[in-house]
């Protein structure tokens, strides 16, 4: 009998994007060094202790979204705000404006605020699930442009040394395309054309040297992540990097395609079942039908259940699926032999 490692217990991420809802009196905040921002939205309360809000602040764009924490429950909070400052340089990941204190006006605690670009699309989750009534996914056009965007940002991400480690469809936030530099969008362009897709919520992201200490831990079987989008390489050996990004990757460009997930629990199947599925049994999503061949060529490539053979970011983004998407100013630059 296959001996398999058993998995010990596996941690779900928390919706941090959740149904925003109108708050019925504005809060004002004085924030220290005379700037203040105005809570217009309460959006969620988050894991870890984390409250999101939509605000108005002074000297930044017209809405931004602050997540705060009180300043003894804010370490997870700080600690995104550090990751997210090594990617300030990179467009397609959600832009962050900084981090400030407060005091709150009823108990004078002392509270964290993280400023973040307001996504006024909201997430790809959300547009997957209103396409076409909900019966299907987007027109490829469409999932061809956010899937160069996602590979912009993870090509970023993953050559400044980290791995993001929870991608899907509700990290992925859509904000209005501004540039003037991209050619205008014709009328019969549909709405998700109008804006970019970026990356977020960079709670778990890990350098390898980081990924590394964890295997140290006497719990290192413990997952982190969403298991629809886990890699076999993660599930089996616990082997955490920029590989599992793309695998997780060709999950959402499957959902997009087709309003689906691309692995699905089946009736009765317990979580460790569907993980040991995936991770053991040797099971990959299916490619859809219905779609271009180069579509179906560049989900075969993130794919591949050897992690060391399954393409990257930076070969991605030649494929032929990407091809005409791509402006030539935004490809990684190869670098010429003399």
């Amino acid at each position: 009998m296959e001996d398999r490692r058993r998995i010990k217990a596996v941690k779900l991420m928390d919706d941090l994007m959740a149904e925003e809802f109108c708050v019925t009196s504005c809060c004002s905040r004085n924030i220290h060094g005379g700037k203040t921002w105005e809570e217009v939205k309460h959006i969620a309360h988050g894991g870890r202790n984390t409250t999101i809000s939509l605000a108005k602040q002074v000297g930044l764009p017209q809405l931004v979204v602050v997540k705060y924490a009180a300043i003894d429950d804010s370490d997870t909070l700080q600690r995104q705000r550090e990751v997210h400052a090594k990617f300030q340089g990179c467009p397609y990941s959600l832009r962050c404006y900084g981090d400030e204190y407060c005091t709150a006006k009823d108990n004078g605690r002392i509270i964290y605020n993280v400023l973040f670009e307001h996504a006024s699309g909201g997430n790809l989750a959300d547009l997957i699930k209103t396409s076409r009534g909900g019966a299907g996914g987007l027109p490829e056009s469409d999932v061809k442009s956010f899937t160069k965007s996602i590979l912009l940002g993870l090509d970023c991400i993953h050559k400044k040394g980290y791995a993001h480690l929870d991608i899907k469809p509700k990290n992925i936030l859509l904000v209005p395309d501004l540039s003037k530099k991209r050619k205008k969008r014709g009328a019969s362009a549909s709405a998700s054309a109008a804006f970019d897709a970026k990356i977020a919520d960079f709670w778990i992201a890990k350098t390898s040297k980081q990924i590394l200490a964890e295997l140290r831990w006497e719990d290192r079987w413990c997952l982190e992540g969403t298991p629809r989008y886990m890699s076999p390489e993660v599930i089996a050996e616990h082997k955490k990097g920029p590989a599992c990004d793309i695998w997780a990757l060709g999950c959402v460009v499957v959902e997009t395609l087709c309003g689906q997930p691309a692995f699905s629990i089946k009736p009765g199947e317990s979580l460790e079942d569907f993980l040991d599925r995936i991770g053991f049994g040797g099971e990959s999503p299916r490619i859809p039908v219905g779609i271009s061949r180069e579509a179906q060529d560049f989900l075969k490539r993130c794919f591949v259940r050897n992690s060391k053979s399954r393409w990257n970011a930076s070969r991605l983004l030649s494929h032929p699926f990407l091809k005409d998407h791509i402006p030539d100013a935004e490809l990684p630059r190869k670098k010429v032999r003399k």
